[in-house]
């Protein structure tokens, strides 16, 4: 991680990014909430949307990124801050890259497919022209709950249905 100082509003921004993410996770998606400011104002706002979107590109930060992009009717966007509840992909790295977002700020890493510390370390690469300022670990034991409770909800939800399932071969007499 390189050495940026949380900002005093980082928690606060955290906060908010973590009930778009529930915003996902009522919809059946991956509980991550992303959230652009500019001066302190929300500019773009998302969460995971790739099940009901039919679109693996709809990440929280994409869709943030999106709305930011029309809001300053430029692609570029210097000055933002994006706060995520889990540490970005390699796809919405490159898309933070190629925005010019000034700083990120993450909650918990993601161990299987992080791309700012935790898999590759892409924001440190010297082939990319453009520096983001990010620190990692804002509200993390918080991010990570959200995200775990999720999981383990989707197992027991799997398990139930598995041993449904079980029950009604079991009640058409099939391999009974």
């Amino acid at each position: 991680m390189n050495d940026v100082i949380e900002s005093p509003n980082d928690e606060q921004w955290m906060r908010y990014a973590m009930t778009l993410a529930a915003r996902a996770e009522a919809a059946g998606e991956v509980p991550v909430g992303a959230v652009i400011v500019k001066d302190d104002l929300i500019v773009g706002e998302g969460w995971n949307q790739p099940i009901n979107a039919t679109d693996p590109t709809a990440h929280a930060e994409i869709i943030a990124l999106r709305m930011a992009s029309r809001a300053a009717n430029n692609y570029r966007l210097p000055g933002c801050t994006l706060y995520v509840t889990l540490e970005p992909c390699t796809m919405c790295v490159g898309a933070l890259v190629h925005s010019r977002i000034e700083r990120l700020v993450y909650g918990t890493t993601e161990p299987k497919a992080g791309a700012v510390e935790s898999q590759a370390v892409l924001l440190t690469s010297p082939y990319f022209n453009h520096r983001i300022d990010y620190v990692g670990g804002v509200l993390a034991s918080e991010c990570q709950h959200q995200l775990s409770h999720f999981f383990q909800q989707r197992r027991k939800q799997l398990k139930a249905l598995k041993q449904q399932n079980k029950n009604a071969v079991k009640d058409d007499g099939i391999n009974g």
